[in-house]
């Protein structure tokens, strides 16, 4: 069994389905007008295929990688039809995706966690869907039986707190917070302060969305981890950057200047349920080779899932 499909349920293939449709539809629409009359794959074909996967936010250098996979196999193989276009098209981008997480483990959250607490610092520009995101977080650890307690350091917005605020009443957790204007890095430290002295499992650090000056925001988060790791020494374990794939190209720039300006060891990519953009899941996870830990597909707590690369692209290129 490969390990992407543990503990995938029926319940999380519907909401991918469900999450993705837009995509997929989207995708299909276009291919079958692209491959209309056509009985083989040609360099026309491959030259409609790849201005359809750049549209759909696959990206440039990864949709260049697809398409040379498929000539090959097309090369290969010396009579391709269009029929099996989308099978092959699927195995293709697959394995491109199972490559760039070979050796990386995705955890879920009924996993036992590599520490304890587990600190994990969510960073993100305002927008995103990254108080959701903690929120939810928070929920699915505490269905896997994890005591879990939050940290409103995003202290720059009045609403920022506030929200945090109901989401860990949502979710039924505890949450530190000082109120807008607060230091940040001190925000962080009586969290962590607040999770050791309570033997909490997992701490989820909210911090301030912004990304206009990347000096400033490089400076603020190392002050949040400096100041984190005089209560825990390895503190963060996890720093996650939360992406709307709604945005398309605009989330790739965002992965590119906060992984610039700090070390992102994972990511999560919201709001693909509203969205034809589905792909930029692909292009992100390939440019950047850093793992897509979790995708939102919908509204329902249960709607932010590890993500499972096989079960994606079957669902955003077709069943097979």
């Amino acid at each position: 069994m490969n390990f992407f499909s543990k503990l995938f349920t029926k319940e999380n293939k519907e909401s991918l389905d469900q999450g993705l449709s837009k995509s997929k539809d989207s995708f299909f629409g276009k291919l079958g007008k692209a491959i209309a009359g056509k009985d083989t794959v040609d360099e026309a074909v491959l030259d409609n295929l790849e201005e359809i996967l750049i549209a759909g936010d696959v990206g440039v250098s990864t949709t260049i990688k697809v398409i040379k996979r498929i000539e090959e196999r097309v090369a290969r193989d010396k009579y391709v039809s269009t029929t099996e276009l989308n099978q092959i098209l699927k195995e293709e981008i697959a394995a491109l995706v199972n490559e760039n997480y070979k050796d990386k483990k995705i955890a879920h959250f009924s996993d036992e966690l590599p520490c304890k607490p587990y600190v994990i610092m969510v960073v993100g520009v305002n927008g995103v869907g990254k108080t959701t995101t903690i929120g939810k977080l928070a929920h699915q650890y505490k269905l896997a039986g994890k005591s879990v307690i939050l940290g409103a350091a995003d202290t720059f917005r009045a609403a920022a707190v506030d929200q945090l605020i109901i989401w860990a009443n949502r979710a039924g957790v505890p949450i530190v917070s000082q109120g807008m204007g607060a230091d940040p890095a001190s925000v962080a430290f009586d969290t962590l302060s607040s999770a050791k002295t309570k033997n909490a499992d997992v701490v989820i650090i909210d911090t301030a969305g912004r990304l206009h000056n990347k000096v400033n925001l490089m400076n603020e988060l190392t002050k949040i981890k400096n100041v984190m790791k005089k209560v825990l020494d390895n503190a963060p374990h996890e720093v996650m950057l939360v992406l709307d794939g709604s945005t398309g190209q605009n989330a790739v720039e965002q992965c590119r200047q906060f992984t610039l300006a700090t070390d992102v060891t994972s990511l999560a990519v919201t709001k693909l349920d509203g969205t034809a953009k589905g792909g930029v899941v692909i292009g992100i996870s390939d440019e950047f080779k850093i793992p897509v830990k979790y995708i939102g597909v919908g509204e329902k707590m249960t709607d932010l899932q590890v993500f499972n690369a096989p079960e994606f692209v079957n669902s955003l290129f077709g069943k097979v």
